[in-house]
């Protein structure tokens, strides 16, 4: 599932409520232990587009 939210977030990020929305998705679907590394590849990806929604979506989840 790791793949496909590579494949799905950058095809999303135009509109900031897609972005957020399969973002959830994408994290309810990942393993466990891909959880970190879809947090980082986010992060690299994404944190000057919508830090905020990083922050609030990744803060609200253990990992």
């Amino acid at each position: 599932m790791i793949e496909y939210a590579k494949v799905i977030l950058p095809k999303v990020s135009f509109s900031k409520d897609l972005f957020r929305k399969e973002l959830l998705k994408c994290i309810s679907w990942v393993d466990e232990s891909d959880l970190s590394e879809l947090r980082t590849f986010c992060y690299e990806n994404f944190s000057d587009m919508y830090p905020e929604i990083l922050s609030e979506v990744f803060s609200t989840i253990a990992a």
